[in-house]
C-alpha cells in the first residue's frame, strides 16, 4: 500500500458519499438548507464537510458570518463531482442497456409552459416506435433543468437559456410571445381603451425566472416599463400556479399569449398593455454531449431534432 501515489491513495480511501453531500452543500445557500434537503442533521452535514476537506487538505466551502460561497478548491471539485455523479447515475441504464438493447428510460425536464406540437408530435411517434421505452416529464425552473442536464441527471431539456454553456448543446425549439393579464377581481379586468401608464403602482406576480438576471429577462423589463410596484407579491416556476394567482386576483402577471389563448376567451383572463411588440422568449432543447445516452434517449432526441431541422422557423413562432 505505501507504494501508492497520493492520487490513488485518494482514489482508494474517498467515499462517494462525502462527495454527494458537497454537491448538495454547493448548491445550497446554508448547512441548514442542504440538511433539510438531505434529510439529515445539521451536525452530520457539517461533520461530512469537515472530513472532505481534511481529506483534500483544501477549504472548501467559504463559511464565514454573511458568507456561504465555493472557494477555488470548492468549484473545482464540484466540476469534477458532477462528473462523477453523472457517470453514477448512467451505470444503471449503460448495464441494463447490455441485457436488453430496446427499452430504455427517458427522462426529461422542461419549463413549465412548454406548448408545442412539434415536441407532442415527437413524443407520439417516439411511443409508437418504442413501445418499452419508458418516459418521464418534470416540470422545474429553467435554472434547475439546465442544472441537471450539466450533472447528467436527465436526457435533455426543454427550457429557456440566459447563457449558454460551451459544455452543452443546444437547438432553438420555438418561439413564443408574452404579454400581461389580470384577472376578473381586478379592477383593470374589462377596460378598454388603457394605456401602460394605467398599470403603474399595481401589485405582481410572476416566474421565479422573471429577473433581470435571469432567463425572462425581457419579461422583466416589460414590468419595469409598466411600473407595476417593485415587489412581486406571488412567484412560481408552474405556469399553472402564475396563471392561478393571477385570476385569483393576487395582481397582474405575464403569460404567453399562444399558451393563455384559450382562457381569454373565456374570460379568464383580460390582456393588459403593451398590446404592440411583445417580448420575444425563445425556448430551446437542450442536451450533455458529454452523457452516454441509452437507445431510447438517442432516439427521442434524433426524434426531435431531426422535426425542427424539418420545420421552418416561422411554423414555429406562437403569437
Amino acid at each position: 500500500m505505501s507504494s501508492l501515489t497520493p492520487p490513488e491513495r485518494l482514489a482508494r480511501d474517498l467515499d462517494w458519499n462525502l462527495l454527494r453531500t458537497f454537491l448538495v452543500l454547493a448548491d445550497s445557500r446554508s448547512v441548514t438548507e442542504a440538511a433539510e434537503r438531505l434529510s439529515l442533521k445539521q451536525p452530520t452535514v457539517s461533520s461530512a464537510l469537515k472530513r472532505l476537506e481534511e481529506r483534500l487538505g483544501k477549504q472548501l466551502i467559504n463559511r464565514k458570518p454573511g458568507r456561504f460561497e465555493l472557494t477555488a478548491a470548492g468549484r473545482l471539485l464540484y466540476d469534477e463531482a458532477i462528473d462523477i455523479h453523472g457517470a453514477i447515475l448512467r451505470l444503471g441504464t449503460a448495464i441494463r442497456d447490455v441485457e436488453d438493447e430496446v427499452s430504455g428510460h427517458v427522462r426529461i425536464v422542461m419549463a413549465s409552459h412548454v406548448t408545442s406540437p412539434l415536441f407532442d408530435q415527437t413524443l407520439t411517434q417516439f411511443h409508437k416506435d418504442h413501445p418499452r421505452a419508458t418516459l418521464s416529464i418534470e416540470a422545474m425552473a429553467s435554472r434547475s433543468a439546465l442544472t441537471a442536464i450539466a450533472a447528467r441527471r436527465a436526457s435533455l431539456a426543454i427550457c429557456l437559456v440566459m447563457e449558454r454553456s460551451p459544455q452543452l448543446e443546444y437547438r432553438r425549439l420555438f418561439r413564443e410571445y408574452f404579454g400581461l393579464f389580470c384577472g376578473p377581481t381586478h379592477p383593470l379586468f374589462g377596460r378598454e381603451g388603457i394605456s401602460i401608464a394605467d398599470l403603474a403602482g399595481h401589485s405582481s406576480v410572476s416566474f421565479v425566472t422573471d429577473q433581470m438576471d435571469d432567463a425572462l429577462r425581457p419579461v422583466a423589463q416589460m414590468r419595469a416599463e409598466a411600473q407595476l410596484e417593485a415587489r412581486i407579491v406571488g412567484t412560481s416556476p408552474n405556469l399553472e400556479e402564475v396563471k392561478r394567482m393571477i385570476i385569483a386576483g393576487l395582481g397582474i402577471g405575464p403569460l404567453p399569449l399562444h399558451v393563455v389563448r384559450e382562457d381569454v376567451e373565456r374570460g379568464r383572463l383580460w390582456r393588459l398593455p403593451p398590446y404592440e411588440a411583445p417580448p420575444a422568449i425563445d425556448v430551446h432543447v437542450v442536451w450533455n454531449p458529454h452523457s452516454k445516452p441509452n437507445r431510447a434517449e438517442v432516439a427521442m432526441l434524433t426524434g426531435l431534432t431531426d422535426l425542427i431541422a424539418r420545420t421552418p422557423m416561422d411554423q414555429r413562432i406562437y403569437s
